[in-house]
């Protein structure tokens, strides 16, 4: 399962410089990076003597500061900085054409051995080289022992079964990169905590005004990382970002009891870089507003027929439906649906669309995107992937696990901190070649809800998320999680605010039928939990015209009705 959420997180990628170094200005510039290459250098010497040795290992380091601060209601509620490090390592056993991450069969993997470590370890923030060095060995040992364990299991596998020796390699050989950006200052004197302790509270009073909310958070996360990657290739990257995250949550007591939350977002590469406290409480009264509305807003009953996905929530709607569709690592593994694998060449959307990845991108339409980065997590550069032209499939998004007649990574293998990347999305981009207006597409939904015999149409205005599945166990389907949704009378009458809406289908009949898209376009900003844990991605597209959607009633969060007033509660 794959999911795709808009958080109070955004991130943006800080190039302070960018130059090659040599590997003695590399030890003058950044002690951290000569430990783990000294570390990195021993390890490898040691474990080529091994009976089955290793062939690949890589080291990756974030080095992060964050702070994290909460209030409700006006007042805080949590104010939290710290910082660490984590070290990820990866060892290889076997060679590039076949190694300890050969694809087996999951009635296979459930009969291997118990792995023998883990390649994740906190280290210590201050460079004591002794105690990195310490932590390092140790992570590098646990996991050599469970490559080779991994390895033996699918060797034995493949000779047990008879399988022919694949023609596709499971790593991909690729030319070493070199680059280095100079630390990040120091977090604590480029960040205030007081002053945005008291702005949070301050946006969080407002909520008081409505005695029937139930919840009402401001949340606002900064993070300062500086990530190392270094392999016995040798690679060496250095790259920093800043982050700064603002989420304004707030949920509301319907009149059957049920909770309807509604979410805003915005995000900097630093705090002052966010919306002035003017544009931010005009947003939240607007939000309590429309919160209001949704109290009284009918409960939307299963529908079937004609939509318009508003730009955000088509952004959501092509990473769900698409965009994990093409991650190339998906299309090596059996279990996978592998929707798109024989399907290059071919049509799979319609001929106005394009689609295209790109991760140097730092803005889109105006606004900053979080899905950009120098470098990927297996220190590939980043380069723009055009998968769709004109409606054609034309490339898969890659890590360094090579496919038929995709045999390079194009700088798309990512991961969270913790674990290990395979291929995932970037900032995704969806553009047509026959754009038309917004008020064409109300057209075009009155006429094909008269053709189908339908009342009214749907208008998916926001959204904040949705998931899919892809495995060849599950039903192919998604689902996305609008928040401010209307019907489209075909009569005439005002558009309609519903509430209970959760946007469902299968890729396949999805794809066929969009009919047309807008001249608008805007950014849908959030994070992608997938195998390789939580990464940063956008996805921006125009609003869409759909000839035929499907809906479901949304699970309700029912409370049991207040016996008490709320302390301090003020009627607007």
């Amino acid at each position: 399962m794959n999911v795709f959420q808009g958080f109070s997180a955004r991130r943006i990628f800080i190039c302070l410089s960018l130059f090659s170094v040599s590997s003695s200005v590399w030890a003058q510039q950044d002690s951290l990076m000569n430990i783990l290459q000294a570390e990195l250098t021993r390890s490898m010497q040691e474990l080529k003597k091994a009976t089955i040795p290793a062939y690949y290992i890589d080291y990756r380091v974030h080095d992060i500061q964050y702070a994290h601060l909460q209030a409700s209601f006006g007042s805080l509620t949590q104010s939290v900085a710290n910082k660490n490090r984590v070290l990820m390592t990866r060892v290889k056993v076997g060679d590039y054409k076949f190694d300890n991450t050969h694809p087996m069969s999951l009635r296979e993997m459930n009969y291997m051995p118990g792995s023998g470590g883990s390649g994740r370890a906190m280290l210590p923030y201050e460079n004591d080289a002794l105690a990195i060095k310490y932590g390092v060995w140790t992570a590098t040992q646990g996991e050599y022992k469970q490559a080779l364990e991994t390895y033996k299991s699918v060797k034995a596998s493949s000779e047990r079964v008879g399988a022919q020796p694949s023609v596709i390699p499971d790593f991909s050989n690729e030319q070493p990169a070199s680059y280095y950006e100079p630390p990040l200052p120091d977090f604590s004197s480029t960040v205030n905590l007081t002053v945005w302790q008291e702005k949070i509270k301050k946006y969080s009073a407002l909520f008081l005004q409505n005695k029937d909310l139930v919840t009402a958070d401001v949340n606002l996360s900064i993070t300062a990382e500086r990530k190392y990657f270094l392999s016995t290739e040798n690679t060496k990257i250095v790259q920093n970002s800043t982050a700064v995250y603002m989420n304004i949550a707030a949920s509301i007591r319907a009149t059957d009891g049920d909770i309807v939350p509604l979410h805003i977002s915005y995000y900097a590469a630093m705090p002052e870089g966010l919306p002035g406290d003017e544009k931010i409480m005009e947003d939240v009264k607007k939000m309590i507003a429309t919160l209001a509305k949704l109290q009284n807003a009918p409960l939307a009953e299963p529908y079937s027929g004609p939509a318009i996905l508003v730009a955000q929530t088509a952004g959501v709607f092509f990473h769900e439906i698409f965009g994990h569709r093409i991650e190339g690592h998906r299309l090596k593994n059996e279990e996978d649906g592998q929707t798109f694998k024989a399907k290059v060449g071919e049509l799979v959307l319609p001929k106005t669309l394009n689609v295209y990845f790109d991760p140097t991108l730092h803005a889109i339409a105006g606004k900053s995107v979080n899905g950009w980065f120098q470098y990927d997590d297996e220190g590939i550069k980043s380069q723009r992937v055009n998968v769709v032209e004109k409606g054609i499939l034309k490339n898969f998004l890659m890590s360094r696990t090579p496919l038929e007649n995709f045999a390079h990574s194009n700088g798309h293998g990512r991961a969270s901190v913790g674990a290990d990347p395979v291929s995932r999305q970037s900032n995704l981009v969806v553009e047509t070649d026959k754009p038309v207006s917004m008020t064409d597409l109300r057209k075009m939904l009155i006429k094909e809800c008269n053709k189908q015999g339908k009342a009214y149409g749907y208008l998916f205005k926001d959204v904040v998320g949705g998931f899919t599945v892809t495995d060849r166990y599950n039903p192919n389907a998604f689902n996305i999680f609008p928040t401010e949704v209307y019907r489209i009378y075909t009569d005439g009458r005002p558009d309609e605010l519903v509430r209970g809406v959760d946007l469902i289908g299968t890729p396949l009949a999805m794809f066929a039928e969009i009919q047309a898209a807008a001249n608008d376009r805007d950014v849908f900003i959030g994070f992608c939990g997938a195998e390789s844990g939580s990464v940063p991605v956008s996805a921006s597209s125009p609003s869409l015209f759909v000839r035929r959607i499907e809906t479901q009633k949304k699970p309700k969060e029912h409370l049991e009705t207040m016996l008490l007033e709320r302390p301090g509660s003020v009627n607007p």
